[in-house]
């Protein structure tokens, strides 16, 4: 008989040659257990989702009460839905004016194609510039944008009209223009390895795209619900895009992505052509419900007051020889290392120790430490030194 993995490499699509392949069985705040029952700190939060923790409480009694009315009802926007109501409703009182009108679909990839749709249709251009090394998804428009000519390549012809810029190169800013759609940009570049904004760029981002008629987006797919020690990274800077994209935090473990601009520009939708963008299964009641269930989590625990404590944790205990530079911002952290074969046996050393890592997919010699905002402290410190030991123990043997 075929085990469980024989039967998620036959029939599960794979994206690598090499899965980590554990047969996770369970999952409960900052652990994971596999099928053998041994229990793993997910010092990742499965790639800054878990800002919450696994299956917290409130977010598991919001799905079971929204699971007793109902699920699916039509294709978005037809039906008054409570769980989208009061969703929206929220996200309007954190952000800034005008980010007052919500646009909800299942994905950050399908929120980034939404707006780069929404800044066309009110601009009237089509030139979109993003920034090299930046990740905004996988679907045919975000990787039109995505920083990396390698993830590409096999897949053109893919939007035209776009153009990368270097973060945080003042000089190269001039390249915007009125030919220019939009920008999007990472408040905090994550799979460039935790890159943060050099001091008055995103102003600078800003007042240019301003100047020119350009549509500002704000890729916070990873940095959103609190990953920075604010709920918002833009809430660092006090910058206000035109448009915000939101996801992987934002459902607790549920799938849920949006895009935020002014009610005024999310009417464009609705008319020349009426149905401007259109999803079946974009604000599913359940996901919304618990949606709402991790931001008021976040409130009600104070977990933003805690993230930039555990930040220093992880950069007072993290020293070593080996470790070149510890970049990012409160949760989501890269500890570069050498080179990827040296950072690659570090990750597998902490994972056979129980601590859950991983490198970012434009630097991988850079350790990801990105967990859940309420790990507790020992708990995490305690990962750290696993992780000490790993390269301690692979440093040694490899001098």
């Amino acid at each position: 008989m075929s085990t469980q993995r024989e039967l998620f490499l036959t029939h599960v699509a794979q994206t690598s040659p090499a899965p980590l392949a554990l047969e996770i069985e369970r999952a409960e705040g900052v652990y994971l257990y596999d099928s053998s029952g041994k229990r793993y700190t997910d010092l990742i939060a499965g790639i800054s989702v878990s800002n919450v923790g696994h299956r917290h409480p409130h977010v598991l009694a919001a799905i079971h009460t929204q699971l007793d009315k109902y699920l699916h009802l039509l294709v978005y926007g037809e039906y008054v839905q409570t769980p989208q109501v009061k969703l929206a409703q929220k996200l309007a009182t954190l952000l800034p004016h005008p980010l007052n009108s919500t646009y909800f679909v299942n994905s950050g990839a399908e929120a980034i194609d939404g707006a780069l749709k929404l800044a066309k249709r009110l601009t009237g251009r089509s030139q979109l510039i993003s920034f090299r090394h930046a990740y905004h998804g996988s679907t045919h428009a975000a990787l039109s944008i995505m920083g990396s000519e390698t993830f590409k390549t096999a897949y053109r012809p893919l939007l035209p009209d776009t153009m990368l810029l270097d973060y945080n190169d003042f000089g190269q800013l001039a390249h915007i223009t009125t030919r220019t759609a939009a920008v999007v940009i990472e408040a905090v570049q994550g799979e460039a390895g935790a890159v943060t904004p050099a001091p008055g760029f995103l102003e600078a981002v800003r007042a240019r795209c301003t100047e020119t008629g350009t549509l500002l987006i704000f890729d916070e797919i990873q940095t959103g619900l609190g990953r920075t020690g604010k709920m918002f990274a833009l809430e660092h800077s006090g910058i206000v895009p035109d448009i915000l994209c939101l996801a992987k935090g934002l459902g607790g473990g549920l799938p849920i992505g949006v895009f935020i601009s002014s009610q005024p520009n999310m009417q464009a939708f609705t008319e020349k052509p009426v149905l401007g963008h259109i999803t079946t299964f974009g604000g599913n009641a359940v996901c919304c419900a618990a949606a709402l269930a991790v931001i008021e989590t976040i409130e009600n625990e104070n977990l933003l007051a805690g993230v930039a404590a555990r930040e220093a944790i992880v950069r007072e205990t993290l020293v070593h020889p080996l470790i070149r530079q510890i970049r990012g911002k409160g949760l989501l952290l890269a500890v570069e290392l050498s080179d990827f074969t040296f950072t690659k046996a570090v990750i597998d050393e902490a994972i056979s120790n129980g601590v859950i890592t991983d490198w970012f997919l434009f630097c991988d010699n850079a350790l990801r430490i990105a967990p859940p905002l309420n790990i507790d402290t020992e708990e995490l410190r305690r990962c750290c030194e696993i992780i000490l030991q790993a390269i301690e123990k692979l440093g040694n043997a490899t001098a």
